[in-house]
């Protein structure tokens, strides 16, 4: 998916400015080509191929026996038990090999892992970053990060305790929804400011603008 342009890049800053201005909130936006590297499904979807051919094995040795046969040209009519587990072992350690690395690519690798699990992944991303550039980092704790995972196509709106304490979690839905769906399209930067806009009108009604507050976090997009 294409990145934002330098264009893009300050729409969206101008976005979280604009934002900002009817409330003590501080958005912070961060874009991530993804949430994790998914190695642990790689290596799950290798040993389950292997144990489905062994399984397959115990079900129909005969079946595997005459096309060893035919593989040997005839010349193996009654292979030793030696042989047999020899054969088998090579066979499923190309299997492993196959499949542990043929989901090196990427997307097939996200699209074999369970939606539960990628979101379980995304989630937790999110909170690692918004504890490391968020949480507790303005003077009334009035931050909030919203957070889009670009391989996984989900997204997350983190807020830090003043903003949590006044807002439902299900006022977030549009803000999401609206993100998502232009992000759906191709269009990063316009999701991101539609999603900037929304938050920030929910944050003008429950937390307006204090008179002596101060931009404490930055309003550039952050790029993973």
């Amino acid at each position: 998916m294409r990145r934002p342009t330098e264009i893009e890049r300050q729409a969206v800053s101008d976005a979280v400015k604009a934002a900002e201005s009817g409330t003590s909130g501080e958005i912070v936006t961060i874009v991530a080509d993804r949430s994790d590297s998914y190695h642990d499904a790689g290596l799950q979807y290798a040993v389950l191929a292997v144990f489905v051919a062994l399984a397959a094995f115990a079900a129909w040795p005969g079946f595997y026996l005459r096309l060893l046969g035919l593989l040997s040209g005839g010349w193996v009519h009654e292979p030793s038990l030696m042989h047999i587990l020899t054969i088998l072992w090579a066979v499923l350690a190309v299997l492993f090999l196959l499949v542990r690395y043929g989901l090196n690519y990427m997307p097939l690798r996200l699209w074999l892992t369970p939606k539960a699990t990628r979101r379980r992944r995304v989630r937790r991303r999110a909170l690692e970053l918004f504890k490391v550039g968020t949480e507790g980092r303005t003077t009334g704790r009035t931050g909030i990060l919203i957070y889009l995972s670009l391989g996984e196509h989900m997204a997350e709106i983190i807020a830090d305790q003043a903003i949590h304490s006044r807002v439902p979690d299900t006022e977030w839905g549009d803000a999401m929804a609206a993100l998502v769906g232009q992000v759906s399209d191709g269009r990063i930067a316009d999701g991101m400011i539609a999603a900037i806009g929304k938050v920030g009108v929910i944050l003008a009604s429950h937390l307006p603008r204090a008179d002596d507050d101060v931009d404490e976090l930055p309003d550039r997009l952050i790029e993973l």
